[in-house]
């Protein structure tokens, strides 16, 4: 509006200015081609009475111009709670995520995130590849890639977002529920390959463990663990989701299966009880200990690390303004995005908590 009035002003001293009729005419003319050229309107001769309207009209056409441009200038395509993004997620964390998600967007009518769930190879590989700006994960990336991005002139920036778990779970007619450390290695190494060899009194037969996918954070995990540098020993078996891992366990008596925590902790949730319920945890117990004491991936044995298989899940971006998914990611590490971490079962890791011992 202040522009408007302005502008009016200046054309009230231009006319009391121009004295002479043919200056006039000629202004007009100038005004009309470089303005409405597209009307192809032919000036002929104007009477000093009708120069202000046509100058009144001039004015507010382009003010109008003006304010449209501002409007578009207020609101820009994609802000921290506005815009529509795609973000990749590592399939062990999709219980978690959806809650997040769905919560963040429905605070933030005008966000729209789409959800792509992936093993951590794959998740890993979209961001490198520039697929999505966001992701989130159990692995970090390593020091070539992170300079590898440093070349292309872009940085990457990796908050931790939260503490998950490997729980280890059995067939509920499965009595061997405690599990030592060093058992635990052996099975992975290819030293025990039946229930006996962990158990002399056992009578299952052949062990077979079950995990997510070749391609899986969660193998990768007690790959490096254990320092495994050739191939898993022959009886380990890959399915295509942690969900299937849950379901093939619940059939197979002799199977050991690795999930990530995340899909049976949330005792509120129908989904991670009805799994919950399939399955039993195994305790296992830490490393180089041997006090008698064993641990199952509970909120408070993953946040004193006393069970021993805790990771953390980060949250990596490579924006390089404030948009969208910088503004889920700034949600998500704050209280409200952290109560959700903690309702989940899992350990916030920006959000200080408090543990309580209950006594019998």
């Amino acid at each position: 509006m202040h522009f408007a009035v302005v502008l009016i002003i200046i054309i009230n001293i231009i006319i009391k200015v121009m004295s002479k009729e043919g200056v006039i005419q000629k202004f007009i003319i100038i005004a009309s081609h470089n303005i409405i050229s597209t009307t192809r309107i032919a000036v002929t001769r104007l009477q000093k009475h009708s120069l202000y309207s046509g100058l009144m009209i001039l004015a507010i056409l382009i003010s109008l111009s003006h304010v449209s441009c501002l409007q578009q200038v207020k609101t820009p395509a994609e802000t921290p709670t506005r815009g529509n993004i795609k973000i990749t997620v590592d399939e062990s964390f999709r219980p978690l995520m959806d809650t997040e998600v769905s919560t963040f967007t429905s605070l933030y009518t005008n966000a729209k995130i789409e959800t792509q769930y992936k093993p951590e190879y794959d998740v890993i590989s979209d961001f490198m590849n520039d697929s999505v700006r966001t992701i989130v994960t159990s692995m970090k990336l390593t020091e070539d890639q992170v300079q590898y991005l440093r070349d292309t002139l872009v940085i990457a920036r990796t908050v931790t977002f939260a503490y998950d778990a490997l729980a280890l779970v059995i067939n509920k007619e499965n009595m061997d529920t405690l599990i030592p450390y060093a058992s635990i290695r052996d099975i992975f190494l290819g030293y025990a390959i039946t229930w006996k060899d962990l158990d002399p009194k056992s009578k299952l037969g052949p062990l077979n463990v079950i995990f997510d996918n070749t391609k899986s954070g969660n193998i990768r995990y007690f790959r490096e663990l254990f320092e495994i540098k050739d191939d898993l020993p022959a009886n380990f078996f890959a399915v295509k989701n942690n969900a299937e891992v849950i379901d093939f366990v619940a059939r197979n008596i002799n199977a050991l299966g690795i999930i990530s925590v995340n899909w049976i902790s949330d005792q509120d949730d129908s989904l991670s009880t009805s799994f919950s319920d399939k399955v039993k945890i195994v305790a296992v117990s830490q490393h180089l200990a041997n006090d008698g004491y064993y641990y199952r991936p509970l909120q408070g044995s993953i946040y004193d690390k006393s069970y021993p298989f805790v990771r953390e899940i980060y949250f990596i971006t490579r924006e390089t303004f404030k948009g969208l998914g910088s503004g889920f990611l700034q949600w998500a590490t704050a209280e409200q995005g952290q109560r959700i971490v903690l309702k989940s079962g899992l350990v916030p890791a920006t959000m200080p908590i408090r543990l309580v011992q209950i006594k019998n």
